[in-house]
C-alpha cells in the first residue's frame, strides 16, 4: 500500500490480512509477548494501558514503545519511541474483526509523527516487511496455535545487485527455484530443516521463501534498500524444547551469514 498524507503532513500506512482462528486466538498472537514471539520476533508486553513493549531483532536491533490502547480481544495500540536513530515516533494501531468461517481480519494502520519526507523510505520498510510475517502468523494460528513457540532473526547487509545477492541466498541453501508445495532440505550448515515451501515471493524490493516443517517455520528472505540489500532468515520453533532448539540455531545462521555475505561498505 502507498504511503498517505494528510493536510498536516501527518504520514501512515495501513494493511489488512485475513487470518484463521477466533478474535481470542488471534488477539493472543497480536498482542501478547508469547503471542508475539511465535511469529514475529522475541516480544515482551505489559498487557495493560501505560504497559512498556518491546521487540528484539537481534544483536543491538530493538525498539521499545508504550501501549496507549487495550480493549481485548478487538483493539491493541502502542507507539514506538525508539525504533532508529532520531527517529520520530511511531504509533501502531491494531484491530481485530470476526469474520465468517473461524476467521478474523487483522487491520495494522502505522502512523509517523513527522511532517516531511525524510523518512519515508523507512516508512516503506515497516510497510515491507510484513507480508512475510503475516505469512508465518497464518501458518501458526493454523498448525501451531497454543503451543509454546521460540524465535529468532539473523540478518547481515550487504552489497550489490538484489537479484544477484538473492540467486547466491538460494543457490547456497538448495532453494534455487523453489515452488510452492515442494520439499526442500536445508543443507546441515548453517542448520539442517526439512520443509515444505508454503510461499514464495520475487517483487523487485522484497524476496522471500517460507518454509515449514512438523515443528518449526523458516523465512529466508532478502530486500533491497537501494544500494545494499538486507539478507535474513527468521526461524520459529514449537514445542517445549522450542527455547533450546532456538537458542543453538541462532549462532549457526549469524555466522553462516557473516561467512557467506560480504558487510555493505
Amino acid at each position: 500500500m502507498p504511503i498517505k498524507k494528510d493536510g498536516t503532513g501527518k504520514r501512515w500506512v495501513e494493511m489488512e490480512v485475513l487470518v484463521p482462528g477466533t478474535p481470542e486466538q488471534v488477539w493472543q498472537a497480536m498482542a501478547t509477548g508469547p503471542g508475539n514471539t511465535a511469529w514475529f520476533t522475541r516480544t515482551t508486553i505489559e498487557e495493560r494501558v501505560g504497559g512498556k513493549l518491546s521487540f528484539n531483532f537481534g544483536p543491538e536491533m530493538s525498539s521499545a514503545g508504550e501501549i496507549n490502547l487495550w480493549e481485548p480481544p478487538h483493539r491493541f495500540g502502542y507507539t514506538e519511541y525508539e525504533w532508529g536513530e532520531k527517529a520520530p515516533p511511531v504509533a501502531t494501531e491494531i484491530t481485530i474483526t470476526s469474520r465468517s468461517g473461524d476467521q478474523c481480519l487483522v487491520r495494522m494502520v502505522h502512523s509517523f509523527f513527522a511532517s516531511s519526507d525524510d523518512w519515508d523510505d523507512q516508512v516503506e520498510g515497516f510497510e515491507g516487511g510484513w507480508p512475510g510475517f503475516f505469512a508465518v502468523l497464518r501458518l501458526y494460528l493454523s498448525h501451531f496455535a497454543g503451543k509454546k513457540g521460540a524465535s529468532f532473526q539473523a540478518m547481515r547487509v550487504t552489497g550489490g545487485e538484489h537479484l544477484a545477492v538473492w540467486t547466491q541466498l538460494t543457490e547456497r541453501l538448495g532453494l534455487a527455484g523453489a515452488n510452492v508445495g515442494e520439499r526442500h532440505e536445508l543443507p546441515a550448515a548453517p542448520q539442517a530443516f526439512a520443509g515444505t515451501v508454503e510461499q514464495t515471493e520475487q517483487g523487485q524490493k522484497q524476496r522471500h521463501i517460507l518454509l515449514r516443517s512438523e515443528d518449526g517455520v523458516a523465512l529466508i528472505g532478502s530486500y533491497w534498500m537501494g544500494d545494499k540489500v538486507n539478507v535474513s532468515a527468521s526461524l520459529f520453533f514449537y514445542g517445549d524444547d522450542a527455547d533450546r532448539r532456538a537458542a543453538e540455531s541462532e549462532p549457526a545462521w549469524q555466522a553462516w551469514l557473516k561467512e557467506s555475505f560480504e558487510a555493505a561498505g
